[in-house]
């Protein structure tokens, strides 16, 4: 494989394939990338899962991003956000065949919700990067208990990640993480990229 080339795979998820897009740079650091909800037509080609990406890739990062089960050319169907959480458990045994040491889960929208449960018990994931998880539609109150989360990012017009909401679930977690409110951002990024790129960046020299 030539390093730094975007490569599409088919990777195993205990039955099934999943369709995804790899970014080899230094295997000492790698990161999943999960996107939106697949009922809604989020998949892995989604621009804020892309932007995602190309931040960790300019700073030297693998980078994986999947489609769940069911999404494009990802065998079997959407299961509730159960077997998805089994295709991030694949995506991340994936990249620990290629020998990568250090493994990061950052999810946007659904795929933040799916990731942040998976990183909360899964021993080879070193740390998770929410970006708009939407606290207005999923439960997210199991991130009480959390240690992993490093960041989470939102826009303060996002309807289905309200800030008060946001707010509150970082007071009750046991290590609270940093939290950037872009300001006239919504759910979709569709302003505000810049100020995302920004606070995935900054953030990378810790973790």
């Amino acid at each position: 494989m030539e390093v730094g080339l975007a490569k599409r795979i088919m990777f195993p998820a205990g039955s099934l394939y999943l369709e995804g897009i790899l970014v080899q740079r230094n295997l000492s650091k790698a990161v999943v990338i999960s996107h939106p909800h697949p009922l809604y037509g989020g998949d892995m080609n989604n621009h804020v899962v892309g932007l995602i990406a190309q931040t960790f890739e300019k700073q030297g990062w693998t980078t994986l991003r999947f489609n769940f089960r069911g999404v494009g050319r990802s065998q079997g169907n959407f299961d509730q956000g159960v077997g998805e959480k089994e295709d991030v458990l694949a995506a991340v045994a994936y990249l620990r065949g290629l020998g990568t040491q250090k493994i990061l889960l950052t999810g946007y929208s659904f795929g933040a919700w799916v990731n942040a449960q998976v990183a909360l018990t899964h021993p080879d994931v070193q740390g998770s990067i929410l970006v708009s998880p939407p606290t207005a539609m999923m439960d997210f109150s199991f991130l009480s208990q959390d240690m992993k989360i490093r960041l989470i990012v939102v826009g303060d017009q996002d309807p289905f990640s309200p800030v008060s909401k946001i707010k509150n679930l970082v007071q009750s977690m046991q290590s609270p993480p940093p939290l950037k409110i872009v300001k006239g951002a919504d759910h979709f990024f569709s302003f505000g990229s810049e100020e995302l790129t920004a606070a995935l960046m900054a953030i990378q020299p810790s973790l």
